[in-house]
Parts: structure tokens; C-alpha cells; sequence
């Protein structure tokens, strides 16, 4: 179990705790609704939006795992969003299905569809138009970005941040890089939980395989220039994210933070992250 058996007491319950109340990203792929047999089925899932097949995709599978008992955040790209209109009728299919929460990424279309050029222009419209939404997330980058400097990602936190009720990072390799950021945004007056973004048990050909299809070749190309763990990732048959859960949580001021839990990144490999995930639990308890 790596070097999860060396650790403290403390360490130990801390990471069983945000274990349990970790969730899942799950990628719209036809089938993936019937891959899901090894999660609690009230387990919370979070549903990504293709730049190719747009929200419907998403709230189409959405709809599918609260049918079966799942409880579901889908992700509503900005740029996936047509404008006001496109907008109002997808606030009235988040109603009819019952969603409370949401995560509002920019998204990775070219270009947008209509008028939302990134997250922030969205969030203002949200409030705007009204909703019966509970919680709101964003995104966040506290390992930088491929084509925006920090400077500029701390402003769009600092902008977004009176309209969201979360944040959700990036995929994190680096627990002193995270440290330092939950500090900076502290520092910032940025108070929100903040769901850290943990690579499950990944394999690397389905990762590679999965990133093509996807879209995230650029972010798997550019982490491996500012990752060591991204580098061994690459090197590696399997990825395991047990040192890594390890190192984040022995950051002190991470723990004094916001950290609320887990938003895994699983590249639908659903069976063997859970496997990994209640293994954990267990062996932690």
C-alpha cells in the first residue's frame, strides 16, 4: 500500500476522511452508465462537457445516473452555452431533474458558441436570470495553465469568487506547489472549499488513449514539464496516487485550509479507482 503504512494516526484519519466524501468525474462516452456497478449507488458523480457534443450530452447522462440513485454535478462549459436563451432552457432541465449543483468551467471549444466567452460571463448571466441552485463551482489552476499566466488566473479567481460557492482544481501532482497556492488565495480573501483535483489509478495507454479523444493531450504535455509525478506518470505502466494523497495531506497549512475533499479524476477507469479508493478506506480505518 506504498508509504500510506508510515504514517501518523492523524494523517491516517484525515485521509479516510476525505476519501469517503470524495467523488468521481465522469466523462460522457456511450455506455458509461452501465460501468458504474462498483460505486455506491448515492455516490456523487461529476459529469464533464464535451466541446464537441455540448451540455445536452451532459445533462443526458446526468439524467441517466440520477436514475439510478446517483447525485450528480454536471458541468455547464461556458462556451458551450448559446446565449440567454440556450441558457434559460437548460436552468429549466436542471430544475426538471432536480440538480442543485453545478461546476462552471470555460470550457475547451476554439471558440465560443454564443455569447459566454469564459466562466465569469456565465456566472453573471446565471445570477442575472435567476436560478434554484444551491452551489455554484469554478474552476482553478494552482499548477498554472498552458496558456494563461498566474497573474491572471489569481484575477479570475478573484472576480468569479462572489459568484461561486466552490472551486474545483485542476489535476494536482504537487502538494508544496498546492500549499503555496491555498495560501495565496487565502491571502486573497478567497475563502470558498476547495475540492483538490486527485489523478486516480490510472493506466497510462487508457490515459493516452483517453486524452486523445478528449482533448487534454496539451494540459498532459504541458504537466510534464512542471511535474516530476506527471514525468513518472508518463514513464509508468500505472499511475497510483498514494504518496501524493500522502504529501498533501502532511502540508499543515493545507489542512488548516479549505480543503473540503477530492474531486477524482478517474478518465472513466471507474472500477479500479473505486477498487483503490474503498481499499483505502478500509485499510485506513
Amino acid at each position: 500500500m506504498s508509504d500510506l503504512n508510515q504514517i501518523s494516526e492523524t494523517v491516517a484519519k484525515r485521509i479516510r476522511q476525505d476519501l469517503q466524501k470524495s467523488y468521481m468525474e465522469i466523462i460522457p462516452v456511450p455506455g458509461i452508465e452501465d460501468k458504474l456497478d462498483s460505486l455506491p449507488s448515492d455516490m456523487y458523480l461529476a459529469v464533464t462537457c464535451s466541446p464537441t457534443k455540448g451540455v445536452d450530452e451532459t445533462l443526458d447522462l446526468s439524467e441517466k445516473l440520477i436514475e439510478r440513485g446517483f447525485n450528480v454535478t454536471p458541468h455547464i462549459a461556458s462556451k458551450c452555452v448559446g446565449g440567454d436563451k440556450h441558457l434559460e432552457a437548460i436552468i429549466k432541465k436542471l430544475d426538471e431533474l432536480g440538480i442543485e449543483s453545478i461546476f462552471v468551467p470555460g470550457g475547451d471549444r476554439p471558440e465560443p458558441m454564443g455569447d459566454f466567452n469564459n466562466a465569469l460571463d456565465l456566472l453573471k448571466a446565471l445570477k442575472k436570470l435567476g436560478h434554484n441552485l444551491n452551489k455554484i463551482g469554478m474552476a482553478a489552476h494552482p499548477e498554472g495553465h498552458p496558456d494563461v499566466s498566474d497573474e491572471i488566473l489569481m484575477e479570475a479567481l478573484e472576480e468569479k469568487k462572489d459568484l461561486a460557492d466552490f472551486i474545483v482544481t485542476q489535476m494536482c501532482f504537487d502538494a508544496e506547489i498546492l500549499n503555496d497556492w491555498m495560501n495565496q488565495i487565502h491571502k486573497k480573501g478567497i475563502e470558498l472549499p476547495v475540492w483538490v483535483g486527485l489523478p486516480g489509478v490510472i493506466e497510462r495507454g487508457r490515459l493516452l488513449k483517453t486524452s486523445l479523444r478528449i482533448g487534454v493531450g496539451d494540459s498532459l504535455r504541458f504537466l510534464r514539464k512542471k511535474s516530476k509525478v506527471a514525468t513518472e506518470l508518463m514513464k509508468s505502466s500505472i499511475y497510483n496516487p498514494d504518496d501524493l494523497l500522502r504529501d498533501i495531506t502532511e502540508q499543515i497549512d493545507i489542512n488548516d485550509s479549505k480543503l473540503a475533499g477530492y474531486h477524482i479524476y478517474c478518465f472513466n477507469q471507474i472500477e479500479i479507482t473505486e477498487k483503490w479508493r474503498t481499499d483505502r478506506i478500509s485499510a485506513l480505518n
